[in-house]
């Protein structure tokens, strides 16, 4: 007898645009592996997810910057189609916002966490974030939100220059306009004019003091909290290799035992009275050993499959087994497997993985997603970069002022990353 309720389906939700997200392919096989009918709401049209053997049906995701009332009405349309109670699984910060304040509305059609509606849009917020970090008590990088230009400018002095620029709700920054979600500023004039773009960008500007990288001090978190609180699956991991190199997103990780950010992630669960998938993000403070909170996802992380217990359990089976009333395994960790996304990191996808490995695309039960891989990235990475020549031909001649540099931290850009050639579109967190 399965461990699943596979009469219940699964529907997987994303909003953004990029093609290469292996979370949601992750999600897809966990769930299809089960048995559970997993229909994709997301853009897959030049996307290895849409040909997994185990996409039940695709359907037409609302577009990028959608409200939360028009994910809602996308997703009654599939509800219908369905025609009975599904687990729903946002996989981006934008649905898991929306999702949490339309929980009423979709509660009938979609079994979903019990969890306070306004709780995603609070902890995914970054500068609600950092208040939730001082109330707590969690170590958090020194934040500023400035209300103005110049106060822009002033508090990048104060905080000790350079310093991590971020928007507040990174979800709404509108492709194509030349904002980063992060930056890195180098003086308080840049600090200054970035703020001027904040009706651009959607949300506030905050300003963090910078926590410069290092071996060791990239870590992250994922976790299942049940509906009696507590946090099931998942566990710590550190990051080996990102994307761009020594920062960025998760190209090569490895699960291994944090008991300080395993007891970090517990209390922040038991303190908000968090429930269901969450993805922490934190980096190691190299002069007083901290672990500093940069993001909370309220959704799963794309490396998530990195944490499958040796029952086969993670944080999206842990969802769907808990939303159905049926009991979790108790599985025992693996510590030192990996999670390799070949496209980010080609070399760490073919050396020997002694404790067990995952890779993100490849699989020997679901070939199709591996093989469309390379042709795709590889008219991606073109397009890509004929399309950054074309930008740098039209610039010669024209000087303009310093740019802000992209910083790419801690944080996976998992929510809304388009990956480009050399960089991603959008910064992960600092």
């Amino acid at each position: 007898m399965s461990l699943f309720d596979t009469r219940v389906p699964a529907v997987v939700l994303r909003t953004d645009r990029n093609p290469f997200h292996h979370g949601t392919l992750g999600a897809v096989r966990s769930l299809g592996r089960a048995g559970v009918e997993v229909h994709v709401v997301a853009d897959c049209a030049q996307s290895p997810v849409g040909v997994s053997r185990y996409v039940t049906r695709l359907h037409t995701p609302p577009p990028p910057g959608a409200s939360p009332a028009d994910i809602a009405a996308v997703l009654r349309r599939v509800a219908t189609r369905v025609a009975r109670p599904a687990v729903l699984i946002p996989m981006d910060d934008a649905c898991a916002v929306a999702v949490g304040r339309m929980r009423a509305e979709l509660a009938p059609s979609y079994l979903l966490p019990d969890l306070a509606g306004a709780l995603p849009g609070r902890v995914a917020d970054k500068a609600e974030l950092a208040g939730v970090c001082a109330s707590l008590g969690i170590p958090h990088p020194e934040t500023l939100v400035p209300d103005g230009p110049q106060e822009a400018a002033r508090a990048a002095w104060r905080l000790g220059l350079p310093v991590v620029a971020k928007w507040s709700r990174p979800w709404l920054v509108p492709p194509g306009g030349g904002l980063r979600s992060t930056v890195l500023v180098r003086s308080a004039g840049e600090a200054r004019e970035l703020y001027r773009r904040a009706e651009e960008a959607g949300s506030r500007l905050l300003l963090q003091a910078f926590l410069p990288p290092g071996p060791d001090r990239d870590w992250f978190f994922h976790g299942y909290a049940d509906r009696f609180g507590a946090v099931r699956a998942g566990g710590p991991g550190r990051k080996t290799r990102a994307r761009p190199r020594g920062a960025g997103l998760t190209a090569v990780g490895r699960w291994t035992p944090n008991p300080r950010v395993q007891a970090l992630a517990e209390r922040l669960c038991a303190e908000l009275g968090y429930r269901g998938v969450l993805d922490l993000d934190f980096r190691r403070c190299g002069t007083t050993g901290d672990y500093h909170l940069l993001d909370f996802n309220p959704r799963p992380g794309a490396q998530f499959r990195l944490f499958t217990d040796t029952a086969g359990l993670d944080v999206v089976r842990a969802l769907h087994l808990d939303l159905t009333h049926r009991p979790l395994p108790d599985g025992a960790p693996r510590p030192g497997r990996a999670f390799v996304v070949e496209n980010y990191a080609p070399l760490s996808a073919l050396r020997r993985a002694p404790d067990g490995r995952e890779l993100a695309w490849h699989a020997p039960d679901d070939r199709a997603p591996g093989r469309a891989l390379w042709p795709l990235w590889g008219r991606h990475v073109t397009a890509r970069l004929l399309d950054r020549l074309r930008h740098r031909a039209a610039r010669q001649g024209t000087a303009g002022p310093a740019r802000p540099r992209v910083v790419r931290q801690a944080a996976a850009p998992d929510h809304a990353a388009r990956p480009g050639p050399a960089e991603d579109d959008r910064a992960g967190s600092h």
